[in-house]
């Protein structure tokens, strides 16, 4: 019963105290300027965190050890990948497909804001080779589901 009421004496001055700084006498303060000696800059003067400044004073990098400042990978150790394999051509009736998909807007495109005026039977078969190169990437798309389980990942 002693200890519920030693609980809620402490609950309560800690509310009671909520938000109120705590008075601390000039006295009390440590001086780190006294604390550290000749190793304190004097730019920095006694408002100095202690978190700044290393055990010895200084920045502390002294300090360390070795393995505290070593690099973590040796370069001789490090991995060096192999060159990867060069990039499969596609066969020319699907580089014509995605040339069709691809290139014809973009000469439309460029004819259009440059202000190139294009015969109408050329326009015609810009556009006929963009709907066929994509008609035809369709086409050759697989027919069947995808393995569930795949992931799209190769070994």
């Amino acid at each position: 019963m002693q200890r519920d009421d030693d609980e809620d004496a402490v609950w309560r001055s800690i509310v009671d105290n909520y938000g109120t700084r705590p008075d601390l006498d000039p006295e009390a303060t440590p001086d780190l300027a006294a604390d550290l000696g000749p190793d304190l800059p004097a730019e920095l003067g006694p408002d100095l965190a202690p978190e700044m400044v290393g055990p010895g004073g200084g920045d502390g990098l002294a300090d360390e050890p070795e393995w505290f400042t070593a690099p973590l990978v040796d370069p001789e150790d490090r991995f060096v990948p192999p060159p990867p394999p060069p990039l499969p051509r596609p066969s020319r009736d699907r580089l014509a497909a995605w040339l069709g998909v691809f290139g014809s807007p973009a000469v439309l495109l460029v004819c259009l804001v440059a202000n190139i005026g294009l015969p109408r039977l050329l326009a015609y078969g810009l556009v006929a080779a963009f709907v066929g190169g994509f008609l035809y990437l369709v086409w050759q798309m697989p027919r069947g589901p995808r393995d569930p389980w795949d992931d799209g990942a190769q070994i």
